[in-house]
């Protein structure tokens, strides 16, 4: 199993929505053969989506509503965050106190 960048970059990506509701660190991957799995607290049970980028013909991100994966055909990276609502809702749905956890310290900038 080889991770590509394409894969790493899918993930931050995914990782930068999840990080409105939860803690970035709280977001992880794992590549397996056929998809990159990333998950909720390193739990294969709570997976927040997964990255088909390993056909040669399509790339599809999944995202999950309960146990039911639904694949949606992306042609750039970028179009993951057409799916941010999926991923922000699939959030929710894992762990009912996402979005009123502190995700740490506040950053205050000073002029």
């Amino acid at each position: 199993i080889i991770t590509t960048q394409e894969e790493l970059s899918g993930f931050h990506i995914v990782q930068a929505i999840a990080s409105r509701l939860v803690h970035p660190k709280r977001i992880v991957m794992r590549d397996q053969k056929s998809y990159c799995a990333i998950l909720l607290d390193d739990n294969n049970r709570k997976a927040v989506a997964r990255l088909h980028f390993n056909s040669a013909t399509a790339k599809y991100v999944g995202t999950f509503v309960e146990k039911d994966e639904t694949r949606h055909s992306i042609s750039d990276l970028t179009d993951i965050y057409q799916y941010a609502s999926q991923i922000e809702a699939r959030l929710k749905e894992l762990d009912p106190s996402v979005g009123k956890e502190s995700k740490g310290p506040a950053l205050t900038v000073v002029a």
